[in-house]
């Protein structure tokens, strides 16, 4: 079954960091539709978390067209996404887990490593932009 995490250094809200997980399972290949999620009460048990927060991820989830909730059943994963292709995501895997290592042995904690991807992906998005 499908596990949350909690990045509490994050200073992402719980609720996001659930509703993020889920895309992540389904683009990576980890969620296909028809599995379930773990029930509300699990999740905030696990993560000790207020039910209301995993309770609002999974609505946000639903929101989206990821999820439905089936009653006395569930919450199950109804939508699809784009997944990676399997190879595409070996092949990838790889090569950024190098780089992370690079960047770990060049002194970068994880919160810089993130700010350095997410300004890199939106410096790529700018210059994507220009050219088009």
């Amino acid at each position: 079954m499908f596990a949350f995490r909690l990045d509490t250094r994050s200073g992402v809200p719980t609720y996001l960091q659930l509703v993020d997980q889920v895309r992540r399972g389904l683009l990576l290949g980890y969620l296909r539709e028809g599995d379930q999620l773990p029930t509300v009460r699990e999740v905030a048990a696990a993560l000790v978390v207020n039910p209301n927060t995993v309770a609002k991820a999974y609505r946000e989830l639903e929101r989206a067209g990821l999820v439905t909730p089936r009653a006395g059943q569930g919450t199950f994963v109804s939508g699809n996404v784009d997944q990676v292709p399997a190879a595409t995501y070996a092949r990838l895997s790889r090569g950024l887990r190098g780089w992370l290592r690079t960047a770990r042995d060049s002194g970068l904690d994880h919160e810089q490593v993130r700010a350095l991807v997410s300004a890199t992906l939106d410096d790529d998005e700018q210059a994507q932009a220009g050219a088009a």
